[in-house]
């Protein structure tokens, strides 16, 4: 029996066709793995879910992406509906997803709004109770997995900022079973012995369960407790835990967070030295001016004169001096006229002034005898005159 030949086409095109007729891939619920996860910029997703020995590629159009209350990402354990086929030009079948949810989200994000109300409500989260990080720690204590790239982009960004901080790293697993108490405990032991200035606690993304221990209420309350202020970098920067609420600052990646607690030293020693620079501009822009105020000091009266200003006081004080001995003469020559007015009144009306016409003052005993009925014979009596007195004696 003789085989025509097909075009590769044509043999696409069948089994797309074969593939459309099973009623079992039309609709179909698959568990696994994201990876390789990349959003278009149409809106549309691509991505591969695998397990632990197989995988098959996916994508989401934009239509069934608008239904998802989380955003896909790699390691996120999931749950795709959908229809399996064949995409003809590259002659490869995939899941064309019509929805999609976080494998086991339900219970675990039931129980992280619940906890996460409580502890707002409690005030672990208050921006009042942050701590500042120190600006230059020596020790920065890392609490992470010993192994993998956490902990070493931690200590590449930390010591290329600073190559005299000190690393202090306690290892704590990270995910599963009994990781929330060893991560509180080691939170302990470094305040309880006052191990570092400040804290990172970090981890790598992952899923809602994988990140689980950090939205521990032992986790959250150990962290609101320690006295060393933590930064937490836990998960991508889309990953929000309530570690990250409770903690001092949040870093979107740990490098981030090492960046954050550690300066850099060589951008301080810039800055110090563009201090330095501009503090010497201003400094010699300080002492012109104060020169050229010298010299316009140096320049004035009071400095080139300096008695001129004394000796016009003089002046001006010899001609008040003059204008008051003025003023008192013309006063004095006016009391003067005045006096005279008076003491020629006075001097007419003076009895003295009688006595000089001839006539006598009579006086008994200092008084003035002014009727003939006032003396008696025998009383003596004194006469004054104009130029002087006389007794006498009543016949």
């Amino acid at each position: 029996m003789k085989i025509e030949p097909i075009t590769v086409t044509e043999l696409n095109k069948y089994m797309k066709d074969k593939v459309a007729s099973d009623e079992f891939l039309n609709n179909v619920l698959v568990k696994g793995e994201i990876s390789n996860f990349k959003l278009h910029y149409t809106g549309h997703m691509y991505f591969t879910l695998k397990d632990e020995n197989s995988l098959i590629k996916c994508i989401m159009f934009k239509g069934q992406t608008a239904t998802l209350n989380f955003t896909p990402k790699d390691g996120m354990k999931v749950l795709v509906f959908g229809t399996v086929s064949v995409f003809e030009r590259d002659g490869v079948y995939q899941i064309y997803a019509k929805a999609m949810q976080e494998e086991g989200m339900g219970a675990l994000y039931t129980a992280y709004k619940e906890l996460k109300a409580k502890l707002e409500k409690e005030g672990l989260f208050d921006k009042e109770h942050k701590k500042k990080l120190p600006m230059m720690p020596k020790v920065v204590g890392v609490l992470t997995s010993k192994t993998g790239s956490v902990i070493r982009d931690i200590i590449n960004v930390s010591t290329r900022r600073n190559p005299n901080v000190y690393i202090r790293l306690l290892p704590v697993p990270v995910q599963g079973e009994g990781a929330a108490e060893k991560i509180a405990s080691a939170i302990k032991t470094m305040n309880d012995n006052k191990l570092a200035d400040v804290l990172i606690l970090a981890r790598g993304g992952g899923s809602l369960e994988d990140l689980w221990p950090f939205n521990e209420e032992i986790v959250a309350r150990a962290i609101y407790d320690s006295e060393i202020p933590i930064i937490s970098a836990v998960g991508h920067e889309t990953d929000f835990t309530i570690a990250d609420f409770v903690a001092d600052l949040r870093a979107p990646t740990p490098s981030a967070a090492a960046e954050l607690a550690v300066a850099d030293v060589f951008e301080l020693k810039q800055k110090l030295e563009n201090y330095r620079t501009r503090y010497k501009v201003l400094l010699k822009r300080k002492t012109e001016l104060m020169r050229m105020r010298y010299e316009k000091c140096m320049k004035s009266r009071a400095y080139t004169m300096p008695k001129q200003r004394i000796n016009d006081e003089y002046v001006l004080i010899d001609k008040n001096v003059k204008i008051m001995i003025n003023s008192i003469n013309i006063k004095l020559n006016q009391s003067k006229v005045t006096a005279g007015k008076v003491i020629s009144k006075l001097d007419t009306l003076s009895p003295l002034k009688t006595l000089t016409r001839g006539y006598c003052i009579t006086e008994k005993d200092g008084k003035i005898i002014k009727t003939a009925s006032m003396l008696n014979s025998e009383d003596e009596i004194q006469l004054l005159f104009s130029d002087g007195s006389k007794n006498a004696k009543i016949m």
